[in-house]
């Protein structure tokens, strides 16, 4: 009865977020040990995800190891003290559901989606492998060998993506959004036990990583599951600060020219350094992402409007504002233009028309469009478990907080024309951009 009751005491201390409607109510506690917790409750069907969020990207990575937090990733699957390789995937399919995961510069995250009365059994494996891992240099061998082949096939054989690298790199001269999540090729093939094993040891802890439970669950419930599981695991009293090396200030436009036989459709695309989403000030980055949807969010968009329909520039105009992100980020734009239409011709239309964009103005009826589909979109998230998981865990494992989530909706809507212009040209500055060609290499077909 003692233990009842101090538990209903810590969950009425427990924040509590009341969200306002196409929202979500969300209860939070943190463990002893450091571990956050994240309850977001959906009672419409038995479903439940359970992702767990390290604090921990490729960005965290050691230099001369780049691909060592996507690697892990892989060695995650394989055996552990109470569990064979591949076990775990194969419980959670024998209990009719589904997991993965994923890693991107600023976190790693691993979930599975299963009935909700499966949820402990979730969390039994998952905080068996956050501290009991057990790898073999055959382990080590094998995933290498896979993520060798991943790279091969999603970006050694696709020149867009090697043209996406190249820009990444000239965009972040020093910080390590510049390499690339899966990690450069000649690293990759060095990565072996102690390069797994140290970052393994260093942030896949406890008080490094965050707990989200999105479905059909009680608070209550998931306290006392969280705190059986893994409030048992040791805190690392070590870890370090999360730290990284930051770009200095960028005073030159940067140029390249990505040319490779097999391009298909040569494109212009040009990135600029973007502040990215700031806990408790969002205001810039909704503005930005207002002017993504404005400049190049669909086929009533400006550049589509003005390139594709007007001037016939282009057969394929967008744009993109990167915003979860723990550092820095960027805004990208993309032309393709039309047949007989020359690269030069097409970034000069594009200059043009950001020049008249800015010049103009934003039009009312237009923005008042895209914030009515964004209300709409929020609502329409609501049905999706692993959408919302995925909103709430990226957003804290890159610095901002479940105040900011819910915030976020009003401050878009919140946002005027006028900040988004001012946006605009604070951000949309040669001496901050990359300028790339992707295009064909004539010379290697004749």
């Amino acid at each position: 009865m003692a233990r009842v009751l101090a538990l209903a005491a810590a969950l009425i201390a427990a924040p509590l977020f009341v969200a306002a409607e196409g929202q979500e109510t969300v209860t939070t506690f943190t463990l002893d040990n450091g571990m956050d917790v994240v309850v977001i409750e959906d009672h419409r069907a038995p479903v439940v995800q359970h992702m767990v969020w390290y604090r921990a990207g490729s960005a965290d990575e050691p230099v001369g190891s780049s691909g060592v937090a996507h690697f892990l990733e892989h060695l995650l699957f394989k055996a552990t003290e109470t569990l064979e390789a591949g076990e775990l995937s194969a419980t959670v399919a024998a209990n009719g559901g589904n997991d993965n995961a994923f890693t991107s510069y600023d976190y790693t995250a691993y979930f599975q989606r299963v009935a909700a009365d499966r949820l402990e059994l979730m969390m039994r494996m998952e905080a068996d492998r956050m501290r009991n891992i057990r790898l073999t240099e055959r382990d080590i061998e094998t995933e290498r060998n896979v993520i060798l082949e991943e790279r091969n096939q999603r970006t050694e054989n696709n020149p867009r993506s090697l043209f996406g690298e190249q820009m990444d790199a000239a965009q972040f001269l020093n910080h390590r959004y510049g390499v690339p999540v899966i990690g450069w090729k000649h690293e990759m093939e060095t990565l072996d036990m102690e390069d797994a094993l140290s970052f393994y040891h260093t942030y896949y802890t406890p008080n490094n990583a965050i707990l989200v439970v999105t479905g059909d669950v009680e608070p209550e419930a998931v306290r006392a599951l969280a705190e059986t599981y893994y409030g048992v695991i040791p805190a690392n009293p070590d870890l370090p600060e999360r730290f990284r090396a930051q770009e200095p200030p960028q005073t030159a436009a940067r140029r390249l020219t990505f040319k490779d036989a097999r391009v298909a459709q040569p494109y212009v695309q040009r990135s600029y350094l973007a502040p990215e989403r700031d806990s408790g000030a969002q205001e810039t980055a909704a503005a930005l992402y207002l002017l993504a949807e404005l400049l190049g969010g669909g086929t009533t968009s400006y550049l589509n409007e003005k390139l594709q329909f007007d001037t016939q520039t282009a057969i394929y105009t967008a744009a993109s504002y990167r915003g979860m992100s723990l550092d820095d980020t960027t805004f990208d734009l993309i032309v393709v233009p039309a047949q007989g239409v020359s690269l030069q011709e097409a970034e000069d239309a594009m200059d043009k028309t950001l020049a008249d964009f800015i010049a103009e103005g934003v039009d009312q009826a237009d923005l008042d469009r895209i914030k009515m589909q964004l209300r709409a979109a929020l609502i329409y998230e609501r049905d999706n478990v692993d959408g919302i998981g995925n909103r709430y865990g990226a957003a804290l494992a890159s610095g901002l907080t479940v105040e900011d989530v819910q915030a976020w909706p009003d401050i878009l809507q919140a946002v005027t024309g006028d900040e988004i212009i001012a946006a605009a040209r604070a951000v949309l500055r040669p001496e901050a951009s990359v300028t790339g060609w992707l295009m064909k290499d004539a010379e290697v077909t004749q």
